[in-house]
């Protein structure tokens, strides 16, 4: 360890910070050309430093931007994860979005925290190994992805092509946290048909937008009965984002002086794993049919909406006594000096992340950890400079141990 803290301190700091702004500056919105050029530019600098980089093909023309820098041999791998495709800007922004601007507090950018920060990590600390002259037994393997905004389409390409390692990191935004368990994600759609009335007969109706009123606030305090462990209950959570009522099916809107008799109500709900979303699904009816029984009349249905062509998130989890777990933690006490907040703490717990895909379909074992978050998806998004210089110098010593020096 002592080595690699030695190497940590040499960590390049203005260099790392241009290579974050350099990032920031190519505008990657997801499904455009800008995330083609920022992954293009990413194997370029790979390729520079010796690395076998190269593009993958993912679906639409797409590209991963891969790069595999080779050990010696009788090492573990370690393989570190995060996608280049950004969300778009919204309105409230005081700064240049592709500007990469860095004060003496922050560096800013559409995607600097979700999450090209955790990207320009990975890569920064491995090349402050190479340009140091160390040699690893084991292998690192760096997957800058796109499409995790389509639910994950560049990880699950990554997999599928047979890109494995024995430990990964996802870089995704936890404020250095150690994440190890976050949820699934599924979208649901409830109705509520009841009797409309006019107003001068309101007592004979059955209101559906009152009873949503009566619905919102046991859904949101809902957890699923088939959670194994109060950590699995953790992340548990269920959402109503949208609701809608008027008359008829139709939702007619021009006739208020009318009780309304039809209600439609999306959300989305979370759940840990080894938890089933029909067992989620169960219990939400569960809860409807109480509604019924407190609003004689009242019809109520649920059922899920699916993302057509849209992969689903995983959840995964990683126990905490993990050699990547414990890698990461003594590497975070090496460099801060104290324990890294670890287990499946929330908000990131509640995500959904390309380390479900990596868990459920690459069969690896690996945790979530990456600059940024509480600045994440905001105007004038930004990441705290120390935060994202630890965080190189905690993969650093992380792949040391994992990797093993020669």
């Amino acid at each position: 360890m002592t080595k690699a803290v030695e190497l940590a301190r040499k960590v390049d700091e203005r260099a790392s910070l241009d290579t974050l702004a350099e990032m920031v500056r190519h505008k990657s919105y997801t499904e455009t050309p800008g995330e083609r050029a920022l992954a293009e530019h990413m194997v370029g600098v790979m390729s520079a430093l010796g690395l076998e980089a190269y593009l993958m093909p993912v679906e639409g023309g797409r590209v991963n931007a891969i790069g595999i820098w080779r050990g010696t041999g009788g090492g573990k791998s370690l393989l570190f994860n995060g996608h280049l495709d950004t969300n778009p800007v919204t309105e409230g922004w005081t700064v240049d979005p592709w500007g990469g601007l860095v004060d003496d507090r922050f560096i800013y950018g559409i995607g600097v925290s979700n999450m090209k920060a955790g990207d320009a990590s990975s890569l920064c600390a491995v090349r402050t190994l190479i340009e140091n002259g160390v040699r690893l037994k084991g292998d690192v393997i760096l997957t800058y992805v796109i499409g995790e905004l389509q639910g994950g389409i560049g990880t699950l390409r990554a997999v599928e092509s047979g890109l494995k390692a024995d430990y990964f990191i996802n870089s995704e935004p936890s404020d250095l946290a150690a994440i190890t368990m976050h949820a699934e994600a599924f979208t649901f759609v409830i109705e509520l048909e009841g009797i409309t009335r006019h107003l001068s007969k309101r007592e004979e109706a059955v209101d559906a937008i009152r009873a949503a009123c009566d619905l919102i606030p046991e859904l949101t305090m809902l957890t699923f009965s088939d959670a194994p462990s109060d950590a699995h209950r953790s992340i548990n959570r269920v959402h109503v984002g949208t609701i809608h009522g008027a008359l008829g099916r139709d939702l007619h809107e021009w006739r208020p002086p009318q009780v309304a008799d039809f209600v439609r109500l999306t959300g989305s709900g979370r759940y840990g794993p080894g938890q089933t979303e029909d067992n989620a699904l169960a219990d939400i009816r569960r809860v409807l049919g109480g509604l019924m029984q407190r609003w004689p009349g009242l019809k109520a249905t649920v059922e899920t909406r699916k993302s057509a062509g849209r992969p689903i998130m995983p959840a995964f989890e990683v126990a905490r006594d993990s050699r990547i777990v414990t890698a990461l933690n003594g590497a975070y006490e090496a460099i801060r000096g104290e324990a890294q907040p670890t287990g499946p703490l929330t908000p990131t717990g509640f995500y959904g992340t390309d380390a479900g895909h990596l868990y459920a379909a690459g069969g690896m074992e690996g945790v979530v950890c990456g600059p940024g978050g509480r600045y994440n998806t905001m105007p004038d998004e930004r990441v705290d400079i120390p935060d994202y210089l630890d965080m190189i110098r905690i993969y650093l010593l992380t792949i040391c141990d994992i990797c093993e020096l020669t």
